[in-house]
């Protein structure tokens, strides 16, 4: 895949994470930690990370989340962590799923682009799957900002596209 393509794919899915990793920071610890708030703020986070890991994973049984964190996001019962996840450590989640992201991007190739994303209740691409993976990213981060605009009156700005291109690609 052309390093331009992969640069355009990179600036758009960055823009949004950082998006939610600006939400996040600004997110008020009383906000964050409201178990009586629906949907939570913290478990919205999290969920959305997860996700993101896991769909940059390119397929379950390639999957392990970090420390500290499980696979039972995937329990169809609606598994809830059994504590609230601290800002700091789903700000290392988001850290390690953007890493994981431009890695993710700069190895497309031509050949795997196009494959069958490795999911079997997505019927995508990995290329759509980029994309399917960027706009849920982009509608927490949404999700977010609007929870964070209804408690104060400053919220983070939009993003049109992230910082610096991928280091490599063909």
């Amino acid at each position: 895949m052309q390093k331009i393509w992969k640069n355009f794919i990179w600036s758009q899915f960055g823009a949004a994470i950082e998006m939610l990793e600006n939400g996040i920071k600004v997110c008020p610890e009383k906000l964050w930690a409201d178990r009586s708030h629906e949907p939570e703020v913290w478990y919205m986070m999290y969920h959305t990370l997860f996700f993101l890991d896991c769909y940059l994973s390119g397929s379950l049984e390639n999957f392990t989340p970090p420390a500290p964190f499980t696979l039972d996001e995937l329990d169809p019962a609606g598994i809830l962590p059994d504590r609230v996840y601290t800002k700091i450590e789903l700000h290392s989640y988001l850290k390690y799923g953007r890493s994981k992201c431009k890695q993710t991007i700069d190895a497309l190739t031509d050949e795997n682009a196009y494959m069958s994303c490795g999911f079997d209740w997505l019927d995508l691409s990995v290329v759509e799957l980029l994309l399917y993976n960027m706009r849920h990213v982009q509608h927490h981060a949404a999700q977010l900002n609007l929870i964070l605009r209804q408690h104060q009156q400053h919220v983070p700005r939009w993003v049109k596209k992230a910082a610096g291109t991928l280091n490599r690609g063909s």
